[in-house]
This record gives structure tokens, C-alpha cells and sequence, in this order.
């Protein structure tokens, strides 16, 4: 019997000018995994994530979300169909604390009129709500949740990032680079709560450089080459080495399983 993916994609393809961005790109996304996507520089891979999170519009192809036809213009249109995307960048605001950041541009409003007419933000139940979040994910090295995240570790800015993503996102959760810039330890934690996310159920598209943190945590590894995909590898299969040799083309790639 064969699942439905959560979020698949079918022939994209985008060019700037005469760059082939994408040519003719797949991918799928099971229930319940952690699939990393690996490439080499120029793969495609961040044209591949921009396209599934609404930040560039593919100039062909599909995307389906549950199996049905999707659309997304704007990363809001990905985000309200419940996708989620952690950017290398994070997208934190340093000045604002915890709380403030993890309702970042879904703030809540005081019931009544103090919400409706005056606007004032509900801050009690923000924290309040934060603080649940970051609990069920089992951060607890953030004590307080009023704390500015500038005066935060990489990690644990890290750690905000994807509890605002795991938080909002019913559907999927993307995470471009999430240990790039992060000491052992802190890129260990982090890890940690990538399965955590997917053990809460939600799956999880984890692109990376890091080949020993690929293969720790992911359930199968898509291989972008050329704007395209050429293989998806089981890592309890095939060593980090085939990985590397696959995705430079030095090992011929094993044939896509469905």
C-alpha cells in the first residue's frame, strides 16, 4: 500500500535568464520523516526550498499538499497551507524577547476592546503560550521568556527559530542549514530537537551540508544534482562516501524507488 506524500513536487523547473536553476526537479515527503535534502553548490537545492515555501514561483511543474494541487505566490501562502521554513538567516528579531518572536507577525490581541479597537497585544498569554511551546519541545535551557534573543547563543536563537516553526506549522516544517553556524554542542542539541519535531509528528525537510549530522538523523536522503534529483538513498544503505560519490557524480546513482 503506498502513502500519500505530505508535500511532493513534479517537474519544476526555473530559469534566470540562461541559468537552469531547476530542471525538471522531484521530491517527496512521507508522513512522519525527517528527509534531508544534500547537494553540492549549484545543485538547485535552494531553488528546490524556495519553491516548496513560496519564495520564488517555479515557471513549471507541481507541487501537491496531501495529494491535491497547490499554489504558492508569497511564503504566506505557504504558511497559511501549514508549511513552515527556518532560513539560514533565522528571521529573528534580536531586539524583541522570546515570546515576541515567536508570534512574530501573529501576534495576539487582548479580547474585547482593548484588542479591537485599541490594539493592545494579549503579552500574558503570548508568554504564556511560549512558554508551552518551548516546553513541549524540551527546551529547557531558556528560563526565561522574557529574555531579549540577542542576548542568546547561536543555538538557542536556533532553538527559538524552530520553536516557532513547530509551533505554526500543521503540515510541514523546512530547515535550511539549521547547525551551519553552531559549536558540537550546541549543533547537537539542535539535532535533537529536529527529531523531536518529527516525533510530535510533524515532518521535516532538513537541508545540510553536514554529512555526519545528515546521517543521524534523517530517514532518507534526496540528492540534488544538476537542478535535479538523481537519487534518494536509505542511510542505514549506503555510506557517507556513496552519498558524496553519488552527489558529484564520481558513483552511479541507484534508481528512485517510489
Amino acid at each position: 500500500m503506498t502513502t500519500t506524500p505530505v508535500l511532493q513536487a513534479r517537474g519544476l523547473t526555473k530559469r534566470y535568464g540562461r541559468v537552469v536553476a531547476l530542471d525538471g526537479s522531484d521530491l517527496e515527503l512521507r508522513p512522519g520523516e525527517i528527509l534531508a535534502v544534500i547537494g553540492d553548490n549549484g545543485a538547485g537545492k535552494s531553488s528546490l526550498i524556495q519553491a516548496l515555501s513560496g519564495a520564488v514561483v517555479p515557471d513549471s511543474g507541481e507541487i501537491r499538499l496531501d495529494g491535491r494541487p497547490v499554489q504558492f505566490r508569497t511564503p504566506m501562502d505557504a504558511r497559511a497551507a501549514g508549511i513552515e521554513t527556518v532560513h539560514q538567516t533565522l528571521a529573528v528579531a534580536p531586539g524583541l524577547d522570546i515570546a515576541d518572536n515567536l508570534f512574530l507577525g501573529r501576534e495576539v490581541r487582548k479580547p474585547g476592546l482593548a484588542g479591537t479597537v485599541f490594539r493592545m497585544l494579549d503579552k500574558r498569554r503570548m508568554r504564556a503560550e511560549a512558554r508551552r511551546h518551548m516546553s513541549d519541545l524540551g527546551i529547557t535551557t531558556l528560563q526565561n521568556i522574557g529574555q531579549a534573543v540577542e542576548s542568546l547563543s547561536g543555538g538557542q536563537r536556533q532553538a527559538v527559530a524552530v520553536a516557532r516553526s513547530a509551533a505554526f506549522g500543521s503540515r510541514v516544517v523546512i530547515l535550511d542549514e539549521p547547525t551551519a553556524a553552531l559549536g558540537v554542542k550546541e549543533g547537537n542539541r539542535v539535532l535533537r530537537l529536529i527529531l523531536q519535531v518529527r516525533d510530535r509528528g510533524l515532518p521535516v525537510i532538513l537541508i545540510s551540508h553536514n554529512m555526519p549530522h545528515v546521517f543521524e538523523v534523517a530517514d532518507r536522503i534526496h540528492i540534488q544534482r544538476l537542478g535535479r534529483r538523481i537519487a534518494v538513498i536509505d542511510p542505514r544503505e549506503f555510506s557517507m562516501a556513496d552519498a558524496v560519490a553519488i552527489m558529484t557524480g564520481a558513483q552511479e546513482p541507484p534508481p528512485v524507488r517510489p
